[in-house]
């Protein structure tokens, strides 16, 4: 079962962005919303306040504001694609569409790392996007972080709290 189209938000795009933070595409509570990272139990901005030294229920804007303070960009590997559910193990593969990531690097050459937020953005971004990049795009360091989403249960929070602590060697 395929189920809609769904694309994913605009990029939050700090002036001089450092690290480009990646999901694979927002789920359903995000959608509902129209803010990343919407679940409740999703970990993204607990780990992101801890590591950055702000309050993560801050109102959604007031959070963003902190990211581009930090120089820390926000996006998706996927524009769009087909998923019935919130599972990133849902997304029917010849339904997708990357992100134009040559147009963030030209906008944001500074870039000194991406971070992907689980597996399913790390594959999406080696798969679909890096084909498209510049060979200087191409040699920004990739690293897979752990999924931040509840549906990774496999790590403990301060696990996957402990290894986003890489963000702060590119700030």
């Amino acid at each position: 079962m395929a189920g809609a189209a769904i694309n994913s938000f605009a990029p939050v795009e700090p002036d001089q962005a450092r690290v480009l933070i990646i999901g694979s595409i927002p789920g359903k509570a995000s959608l509902t919303a129209q803010q990343y990272y919407a679940h409740p139990r999703n970990a993204f901005w607990p780990i992101l306040g801890y590591w950055l030294g702000f309050d993560a229920t801050l109102p959604y804007d007031d959070r963003l504001e902190q990211l581009k303070r930090h120089r820390i960009g926000l996006w998706d590997a996927l524009y769009q694609c087909e998923r019935p559910s919130s599972l990133d193990a849902d997304i029917v593969k010849t339904s997708i569409v990357a992100n134009d990531f040559a147009a963030w690097f030209a906008r944001h050459p500074q870039t000194a790392a991406v971070l992907c937020n689980g597996t399913a953005a790390f594959d999406n971004y080696r798969r679909k996007v890096i084909p498209m990049l510049t060979d200087a795009q191409q040699a920004v360091p990739v690293h897979k972080m752990p999924s931040t989403s509840p549906a990774h249960a496999s790590q403990t929070f301060d696990q996957k709290r402990d290894q986003w602590r890489l963000l702060l060697d590119y700030l």
